[in-house]
C-alpha cells in the first residue's frame, strides 16, 4: 500500500482480498483439472497466494511500445491479479529512471540498455532488474528530405522504388561531402544508453561512417566522430528535425511515421532490417529491492503482461486495431490512429506513398520476445564496450555475471508456469528448458554474427569499434 488515499486504499484492499480469493480457488480448479504435476508448477502456485502491495504506479515514454503496460490496464489483466496500477507519462528517459529508483514509480517501461547500465554503474547507480522484455523491434532511422534527396542518387532502385534495406554505406557520400564543406553532420537519439544508440551507431559503422567514441572523462559519445550524435526526447524529434537542428534520428514510433505524415522528413530503415535476429527494444524495469521485497507482486504483474504480449500478437496480429486505439488515447501515446496504426499493424511507410509489410516490426510476443535472455544484456554490454561507455577491458566471465544480475528470467518462467497452470497459456509458448542464452545469432546488416556465449570475440569480429583490449586516452585509442 502506497498510502495515498486511506479510504481508496482500504476500498481498494477489500476488494482485492476478495478477488484474491475467487483467485486462488479458480487457480485450484484450474490445477485440478488440467492435472498440472511437478514441484516447478506447484510452488510457483505457493508462491502466488498473497500479493504484498497491490496499488502500484509504472512510468512510461509515450511511444506505441508501451503497449504490454497500456494492454494489461485496459483489459483488466492486471486487476485479474489483484493489482490497481496508474500509468503516468514520463518527462524522458533519466526522469523515469530516477523516479522508478528512488520509488516514487514502482516500475517502468525502460530503454533495454537502461537496467544494465544503472546496474554497472553508467550513469546513475542502482541495481534494477528485468523480468520481462516488452518487445522486439519497433524503431526506424529517419532522415531529413534534403539528406535524402543527396542519399538518393547511391541507392539502387528497382521498378522506381529504392531497393531494401537501405545501407549507409549510400549515407556515406553525403556525410563526406558536408564534411568537405565544413557542415557537421548531425543525428538525434533519445539516452545514450538506448537502443536506438546503438542501433544508430551499428548502421552507421556497417557503412563506414565512424559514430565516435566514449570516454571516462568525455560522455558526449563524439571522439573521432563522423556523425555527432546527441540526445533528443522521442516527441521532439520531428519538431528538432524540422527546425534543421539535426539532420536525421534514431526513434521508436509512432515519431519516424510522424515525419512521413508532416512531410519533412523519409524513414531509411528498421531496426528489423539491422538485425532479423533481434534484441528486446524496451523492458520492463524493477529495483532489485522492490523484487525482493515484493515478490508475490512481480510474479502478479510479470503475469499481466505476458497475457498482454500474447494479445497483442494473437492471431496474426488481428488484435492490433484495437490496441491502437487504446494507444491514441491522450494518456497513452495521443498521436492519430492512422500514424500510430501505420507501423503498428504490420506495414512501415518509408518516403510518403511507399508502404511495405514489415509484419514483423512489432513484435510484443512471438519468437519468445517477452522472455529476458542473459545473451541479449550481453549483446547490450559488447555495445557499450564497443564505444567506450565502458571504458576498460573486461574478461568473458564478467559479461554473464552482469548479465544474471540484471535479467532475471526464473522469475518469468515462474509467472508463466502459473499462467500454464490456469489455462490461460500453453507450454509451448515458453521456452522453460532454455538456459538463459539464444544461440547464435545472424542477419545484423554487416553480416557479422553474435554469440551471447563469447562476447569478447565478438567485439574484436567488428570493424569499427574498440577491440577489447582497447580503451579511449584522451582522444586517442590506446591499448589497456
Amino acid at each position: 500500500m502506497n498510502g495515498k488515499d486511506t479510504r481508496t486504499n482500504r476500498t481498494s484492499t477489500t476488494a482485492s482480498t476478495a478477488r484474491r480469493f475467487a483467485a486462488i480457488g479458480a487457480l485450484a480448479v484450474a490445477l485440478s483439472a488440467v492435472g498440472v504435476a511437478g514441484p516447478r508448477f506447484q510452488s510457483a502456485h505457493a508462491a502466488m497466494l498473497d500479493i504484498e502491495k497491490d496499488e502500484l504506479t509504472f512510468g512510461f515514454i509515450k511511444l506505441t511500445d508501451m503497449a504490454p503496460l497500456a494492454v494489461a490496464k485496459e483489459l483488466g489483466y492486471f486487476e485479474d491479479e489483484g493489482l490497481y496500477v496508474t500509468l503516468e507519462p514520463q518527462a524522458n528517459w533519466k526522469v523515469l529512471l530516477d523516479r522508478t529508483i528512488t520509488g516514487e514509480l514502482d516500475g517502468a517501461h525502460m530503454l533495454a540498455g537502461q537496467p544494465i547500465a544503472a546496474t554497472i554503474g553508467f550513469g546513475t547507480k542502482a541495481h534494477v532488474i528485468t523480468p520481462f522484455s516488452m518487445d522486439l523491434n519497433g524503431n526506424g532511422i529517419t532522415v531529413s528530405n534534403e539528406i535524402w534527396a543527396m542519399m538518393k542518387e547511391h541507392v539502387p532502385m528497382e521498378d522506381g522504388k529504392p531497393v531494401h534495406p537501405i545501407k549507409a554505406e549510400y549515407l556515406k557520400p553525403v556525410v563526406d561531402k558536408l564534411k568537405s564543406e565544413g557542415k557537421p553532420f548531425k543525428m538525434g537519439m533519445v539516452f545514450p544508453v538506448s537502443t536506438h544508440n546503438y542501433e544508430l551507431r551499428y548502421w552507421l559503422a556497417s557503412g563506414g561512417i565512424h559514430p565516435g567514441f566514449y570516454s571516462a572523462t568525455d560522455i558526449t559519445g563524439q571522439i573521432k566522430a563522423d556523425a555527432l550524435l546527441s540526445v533528443t526526447p522521442p516527441p521532439q524529434m520531428p519538431a528538432t528535425l524540422e527546425a534543421g537542428t539535426i539532420n536525421g534520428y534514431c526513434v521508436g514510433e509512432p515519431w519516424n511515421q510522424q515525419a512521413v505524415f508532416k512531410g519533412i522528413g523519409v524513414p531509411v530503415i528498421t531496426d528489423w532490417e539491422i538485425q532479423k535476429e533481434h534484441n528486446p527494444e524496451k523492458v520492463f524495469g524493477i529495483t532489485a529491492e522492490f523484487a525482493e521485497k515484493y515478490p508475490n507482486t512481480t510474479l502478479a504483474i510479470t503475469k499481466a503482461l505476458i497475457r498482454a504480449g500474447m494479445w497483442l500478437d494473437a492471431n496474426g496480429n488481428a488484435n492490433r486495431p484495437k490496441a491502437v486505439e487504446i494507444l491514441a488515447k491522450p494518456e497513452y501515446v495521443g498521436a492519430d490512429y492512422e500514424v500510430i496504426a501505420n507501423s503498428m499493424t504490420g506495414t512501415f511507410e518509408y518516403e510518403k506513398g511507399d508502404k511495405r509489410d514489415v509484419p514483423d516490426f512489432n513484435v510484443f510476443f512471438r519468437y519468445f520476445a517477452t522472455y529476458p535472455y542473459y545473451s541479449d544484456a550481453i549483446w547490450y554490454l559488447t555495445q557499450m564496450r564497443r564505444w567506450g561507455q565502458i571504458t576498460e577491458h573486461k574478461p568473458d566471465a564478467w559479461y554473464h555475471e552482469t548479465a544474471k544480475k540484471v535479467y532475471k528470467p526464473e522469475i518469468y518462467l515462474k509467472a508463466a508456469e502459473l499462467l500454464v497452470a490456469e489455462g490461460k497459456a500453453k507450454k509451448e509458448d515458453f521456452p522453460f528448458d532454455a538456459d538463459g542464452y539464444r544461440g547464435p545469432q545472424g542477419g545484423f546488416i554487416d553480416g557479422v554474427p553474435f554469440d551471447g556465449s563469447k562476447p569478447n570475440a565478438y567485439i574484436d569480429s567488428l570493424a569499427i569499434g574498440l577491440k577489447s583490449k582497447q580503451m579511449v586516452a584522451g582522444s586517442e585509442v590506446v591499448s589497456n
